[in-house]
């Protein structure tokens, strides 16, 4: 039941889309039990953003994980979703942020896990 939302300053193409799908539906998997079979995604590109000053390029990814995961692994998937984010959409990696939220209830199909 993990959730990642990519807020960016750049255009996302189709193609480029599906790219970052497919990498991050690999990269969940570094925290056990997760998988891109439960993972939902959300892209929102030509956001207006700035960041330390500048409105040059960057991102934020917000993950959102039912239950939690260690520091170690949640080491593993930032460095992951960073590496993606910098190669697909040509952005720094001190540019890009990734937050973590562990989320207690996890509701799906009328009913919560």
């Amino acid at each position: 039941m993990p959730f990642i939302e990519l807020k960016t300053s750049v255009s996302i193409s189709k193609e480029k889309e599906a790219e970052l799908k497919s990498a991050f539906g690999e990269a969940i998997a570094i925290i056990p039990g997760k998988s891109e079979q439960w993972l939902m995604l959300n892209f929102c590109d030509e956001q207006r953003m700035w960041f330390k000053g500048s409105d040059e390029s960057c991102a934020i990814l917000e993950v959102k994980i039912y239950g939690g995961s260690s520091a170690k692994n949640y080491d593993k998937l930032t460095a992951e979703l960073t590496e993606i984010v910098s190669d697909k959409l040509e952005i720094l990696s001190d540019r890009i942020y990734v937050k973590y939220d562990e989320i207690e209830y996890w509701g799906y199909a009328g009913s919560n896990f």
